[in-house]
């Protein structure tokens, strides 16, 4: 495509963060495993900020109650490849980067073929906890920027949403059985509790992000039908929370990107 073009449809980008910064945008590459309710949305922000190349993990299809939350959800995409589906709409938006689908749920077994050592930071949207400890343990591995989402099912405020280290994230069931694990069974560092009785918590180097908000209970059918389950599959959800929460961390990597 005749670079005018592109300059042009990224005008916005090249105004606000200056040619040369844009330019590390359209060079750098970031990974987002997860591509529902919160990762399609990062997939969104990031295609339409100039990232040169994406790789989009997942191997779910679209469901009908997905349409509530995620953007590639239509009802003329019911019943397709998430990952394709998001390929050929971030195509529309911008032909010219270059996206790497992945078909596939991340696990212990594919981690290190599925994730490029050589990308500039990952987005983290899985629900999978044990899959979340070990991607989280492999981007610190291999110095990898890693931004990990906690849970957006549940959640009504999204003036609630916070980010930082995961030691410090609250009301968030996921990144608690995170960090158990993490200092449990890898020897991640505990609270501290000092001469003066007061508890020190100590930064694990895992940045996350959550809404500070007690999670509500589903509504329909609660009685007989909840199950604990940390998805947004188990709980209500919302396009805001879940929109917004995928615009954060597209917005954590962008950060990452331009102060590197």
């Amino acid at each position: 495509m005749n670079n005018t073009r592109i300059e042009r449809k990224f005008s916005g980008i090249i105004k606000l963060y200056g040619y040369e910064n844009y330019q590390k945008l359209q060079n750098s590459h970031v990974v987002i495993v997860g591509i529902g309710g919160v990762g399609s949305w990062a997939a969104e922000a990031l295609a339409r900020s100039g990232i040169g190349s994406l790789t989009l993990v997942d191997l779910d299809n679209i469901a009908e109650s997905n349409i509530n939350r995620q953007v590639h959800s239509l009802i003329s995409t019911i019943g397709k490849s998430k990952v394709e589906v998001m390929a050929d709409r971030i195509a529309e938006i911008n032909p010219d980067c270059n996206i790497h689908i992945v078909e596939d749920f991340l696990s212990l077994d594919n981690i290190s073929s599925t994730i490029n050592i050589k990308c500039n930071s990952i987005i983290d949207c899985i629900d999978n906890v044990n899959i979340k400890v070990a991607l989280s343990l492999y981007s610190i591995q291999n110095n990898l920027p890693l931004i990990v989402c906690g849970s957006a099912g549940g959640k009504t405020d999204v003036l609630k949403l916070l980010s930082g280290d995961i030691s410090m994230a609250t009301h968030d069931p996921i990144l608690s059985k995170m960090r158990n694990i993490l200092r449990r069974s890898y020897g991640f560092p505990t609270h501290i509790i000092n001469k003066k009785r007061k508890k020190s918590i100590p930064t694990m180097g895992i940045t996350a992000i959550w809404f500070n908000q007690q999670i509500r209970i589903p509504l329909l059918g609660c009685e007989k039908e909840f199950t604990h389950n940390l998805s947004c599959s188990g709980y209500g959800s919302i396009v805001t929370v879940t929109a917004t929460m995928g615009f954060v961390s597209a917005n954590i990597a962008l950060k990452n990107i331009l102060e590197c």
